[in-house]
């Protein structure tokens, strides 16, 4: 007759076989859970941020007839020759505000420069602005603390005067939003940051 294993150690190997059934479900659940995870998404880009607007106005969307009524009380507009690129000049005459229009008249590239640096104190420059809050003459730690680091740098110049443009692009964000936007810089000197000039926000690609 064979000698059956006594109650006590029936029990040892009914609790074994449990604890690996126990382990074994376990793992077979934590692994299906890991398989329906979706993998986290990375940053489509290392900026801080992408920018919709400048002087409160966003290109691809603002007609020229709606740029004239909402900048008609801060500054003069001008027609020059070229009638699909009007000029808008702040009240001290320190800035300019140019867009680019296509032919529906619809604003494609909105261009802000401060062509000639005024102190006067009724500058109305408050809504000349990106929609973060970067105006001209700020200087380029802001730049950086609001969008991050440029995709390229290049030098330029302006009459003269040896410059720098910060290139960012923003497809990245999708294409429903302004795809460029390039500001242009004063050099760094002497461990001062370089002061921003000039602000260009475009729906397409420059």
């Amino acid at each position: 007759m064979p000698s059956w294993p006594s109650a006590k150690l029936r029990s040892r190997l009914c609790s074994g076989r449990l604890l690996r059934r126990v382990a074994l479900v376990s793992l077979i659940v934590t692994f299906s859970v890991l398989a329906r995870q979706k993998p986290t998404r990375k940053p489509a880009a290392a900026h801080s941020a992408n920018e919709f607007t400048l002087a409160g106005m966003r290109p691809g969307r603002v007609t020229l007839k709606q740029a004239a009524h909402q900048l008609r009380e801060a500054s003069s507009l001008h027609l020059p020759e070229q009638p699909k690129q009007p000029v808008w000049e702040d009240s001290c005459g320190g800035a300019l505000l140019t867009v680019d229009l296509d032919e529906r008249d619809v604003i494609q590239v909105i261009r802000l420069d401060d062509w000639h640096p005024s102190d006067c104190v009724a500058l109305l420059m408050k809504p000349w602005k990106t929609g973060r809050g970067l105006r001209v003459r700020d200087d380029t730690n802001k730049v950086l603390a609001l969008y991050g680091p440029p995709d390229s740098k290049s030098p330029s110049t302006r009459n003269g005067q040896p410059l720098e443009l910060w290139y960012y692009a923003f497809d990245w964000a999708g294409p429903d939003v302004p795809q460029v936007m390039e500001v242009l810089c004063t050099q760094e000197k002497e461990g001062q940051p370089g002061r921003v000039v000039e602000i260009t926000l475009a729906a397409p690609s420059l």
